[in-house]
């Protein structure tokens, strides 16, 4: 997985269209999921095809960045789990010196650009159709598990559901019904900044919350062992 500094693989995204949120009809769906809408992203992009890892984060602190800070493991082990213990302002410390390093243009991903990825063109609940299997996604376990492990969905991205839940650059919104509600794929910024958004539930909790639409929120100093990230970068 990357080479070097240990940059993250990417994985080049085309522009599509695709319906944000879930049905009314979807079982586990809560409240924050509606209403559904239409999402044109109509730019390529690409998007780490695993979250960045244990291994990524310890050399870019080698190397200076992210303020020093060396998140702990839990005793699970380092190399390629998933990063955690990071919070929103960690992750764009890591961010901010992978760009220095690279001279490229990484970020988190959007919400929308998010959704469109765990979709990866599909309707259903999971990307992987109307159920999840234990191959598929890390859920209801008792730790993190290497990023690798587990199945690719059809956009080639692997851990979009389960292992830990992803920071987005996006300000939490109650739901979709609000003004202001960007359906370009653009982040929505307004409304309250100090809590960011965070998609694709984690290691610890139930297939309902590891769905495509399913959406929570987390503080932007908060740190936690469910919670990691992954980079994106427009192109």
């Amino acid at each position: 997985m990357g080479g070097g500094i240990a940059v993250p693989e990417m994985v080049r995204i085309e522009p599509g269209r695709f319906m944000m949120g879930s049905p009314e009809g979807e079982k586990g769906r809560f409240d924050n999921e509606h209403p559904q809408h239409t999402v044109d992203i109509a730019y390529p992009f690409e998007v780490g095809k695993y979250p960045v890892t244990f291994s990524q984060w310890d050399v870019a602190v080698e190397g200076g960045g992210c303020e020093g800070y060396r998140p702990g493991d839990e005793g699970w082990g380092r190399g390629d789990r998933p990063v955690i213990h990071v919070s929103w302002n960690d992750a764009m410390a890591y961010i901010r010196w992978l760009n220095r390093r690279t001279d490229r243009h990484y970020r988190l991903l959007t919400e929308a650009e998010w959704e469109y990825c765990c979709r990866a063109g599909t309707d259903t609940p999971w990307s992987f159709g109307t159920r999840i299997r234990a191959d598929q996604a890390n859920f209801l376990n008792q730790r993190t598990e290497p990023v690798g492990r587990f199945a690719l969905n059809q956009f080639g991205l692997a851990g979009m559901h389960g292992n830990v839940w992803e920071w987005c650059e996006d300000c939490w919104h109650e739901n979709y019904d609000q003004p202001g509600r960007p359906d370009d794929g653009s982040a929505w910024l307004e409304a309250d900044c100090d809590r960011r958004v965070v998609r694709g539930g984690s290691w610890l909790i139930s297939p309902r919350f590891l769905r495509s639409a399913e959406r929570y929120w987390g503080s932007r100093n908060y740190r936690d062992s469910v919670i990691g990230f992954r980079v994106a970068r427009t192109l």
